[in-house]
């Protein structure tokens, strides 16, 4: 939006008053690399006041996790081809129709009761395995670091992800519904690898201490507690509504343009034929 301003202002401030073509194309082809750039700055802008700083904070936070060697290889290059992918969509499948000039609207508008969910989904997925990953840390227990890193560093890049994506309007709603579907897909997987090594590789020792029983069952029941939560939002939430909702609201976005484009042409035709009646009279 800034660049097509900056681009337009120049232009009618010179004198006042409507430019011929001819007095036109010149200045044009002038400030069009400078406007260019301020456009591209605005962009990166817009995208990096979209990230909030917590959020920054935790993406450094898992790379020097993943730069640890402890998220797998698999789940470091997923990230780089689920965004090439969605970049793919947006390009050749679902375009955008370019219905919003700032943002893009919500796909689902979800209740209070919803916004609860929200939050703990929040509390469950990312603030107790943040706060299980520094335990680890702080005790010592490198099993417990190795198996909730992953769950971590994947939905750290899907809400940067989803943040930027939804940003941003070159993003249909198809598209921006497919981030948190494709990254709790994999992340289910993970969090089923959690599961099992919490509860079949990790035993306690006879003579163990009423914190570190307490440890024990805490990673337990947060990966069991995960993988209830994200199997519930997977198959009772993102695949029976919200997916079904973007598409259905990407294909009325698109039956709309294209209705206005056939009546744009009706018209069109309709004025042209008038103007050749009134010339033949």
């Amino acid at each position: 939006m800034s660049g097509v301003s900056l681009a337009v202002t120049p232009r009618t401030d010179a004198d006042g008053t409507s430019i011929s073509p001819a007095a036109t194309k010149p200045p044009q082809k002038q400030p069009f690399p400078y406007n260019q750039k301020k456009q591209n700055r605005s962009l990166v802008g817009g995208i990096l006041g979209s990230l909030r700083v917590i959020e920054l904070q935790l993406v450094a936070f898992i790379i020097v996790f993943s730069v640890s060697g402890l998220v797998p290889l698999l789940d470091l290059v997923f990230p780089a081809f689920t965004s090439a992918y969605l970049l793919l969509l947006s390009r050749w499948v679902f375009p955008s129709r370019g219905s919003t000039s700032s943002g893009s609207p919500e796909i689902f508008m979800g209740s209070k009761l919803f916004r609860f969910y929200e939050v703990l989904g929040t509390t469950i997925g990312l603030f107790l395995p943040l706060a299980y990953v520094l335990g680890g840390f702080a005790r010592g227990d490198d099993r417990a670091v190795r198996s909730a890193t992953p769950h971590l560093f994947l939905l750290s890049f899907q809400i940067l992800t989803e943040n930027i994506v939804c940003g941003l309007s070159l993003f249909s709603p198809p598209v921006r519904a497919l981030v948190p579907f494709l990254y709790t897909a994999r992340r289910i997987f993970v969090i089923t690898d959690w599961v099992k090594d919490v509860w079949t590789n990790q035993t306690l020792p006879l003579n163990a201490q009423v914190k570190d029983i307490a440890w024990f069952w805490f990673g337990r029941s947060l990966a069991v507690a995960n993988l209830v939560y994200f199997s519930t939002n997977m198959f009772g939430f993102l695949i029976p509504k919200f997916l079904p909702g973007a598409f259905e609201k990407y294909f009325r976005e698109r039956d709309e343009v294209h209705a206005k484009t056939v009546e744009e042409k009706r018209s069109a035709a309709i004025n042209k034929s008038q103007t050749t009646d009134k010339k033949s009279d």
